[in-house]
């Protein structure tokens, strides 16, 4: 008797395990998340409009970034920076908000040194603004490479009707670039790394 019962425990705890996690979010998540789900598969183009450590590659490449692959608990965002097609922005429900994270590439596809950084909500936000402070990994990563000044960095992304903006900020750096989304543009090829 107790060698059946500790099996149907087992067998319990196993099923347990094997059931994917539930989607957990809150409603202002869900409705960021969702405006930039609603732009899946379309590209738009951007501008600088706060760096104030500029000028830089940024202010005369062209700059897309595209909503290119969309699932339930994912959004991959590439941002090209003209020919340069290195970075990918990754959004992904956790269950405990939301977490950002920066997949640079190198043009054979292989990871970028300073790769998959970024960070993760640490509040409710609103439906058309996140944040992201650094996460651990990242502060770790930014000390390694000697970037100190990095690891107070803040990412926030707004999403509203007509425009997009993915923003950067800490202690003496501001950089924003807004995207127009009244106007899509053809969207690229596959950020480094990736394949159509």
């Amino acid at each position: 008797m107790k060698a059946i019962f500790a099996l149907s425990v087992l067998f319990a705890s196993a099923s347990a395990i094997a059931r994917p996690a539930p989607l957990v979010s809150i409603p202002t998540h869900d409705a960021f998340f969702g405006s930039l789900s609603a732009l899946c598969g379309k590209a738009f183009q951007g501008t600088v409009v706060v760096d104030n450590q500029g000028p830089s590659k940024f202010d005369s490449a062209k700059l897309v970034m595209h909503v290119r692959r969309c699932n339930e608990r994912e959004l991959q965002i590439p941002f090209h920076v003209g020919d340069d097609a290195s970075r990918t922005w990754i959004i992904t429900k956790t269950g405990s908000g939301l977490s950002l994270k920066h997949d640079h590439r190198h043009q054979d596809g292989s990871d970028d040194v300073s790769t998959m950084y970024g960070g993760h909500t640490l509040d409710a936000g609103f439906n058309q603004v996140q944040s992201f402070p650094a996460d651990q990994y990242s502060k770790e990563l930014f000390a390694r490479l000697g970037m100190a000044q990095s690891i107070t960095n803040i990412w926030q992304m707004y999403v509203y009707d007509k425009t997009f903006s993915y923003r950067l900020i800490r202690e003496g750096r501001e950089f924003r670039v807004d995207f127009d989304l009244t106007q899509p543009v053809t969207p690229p090829t596959a950020p480094w790394g990736y394949q159509d």
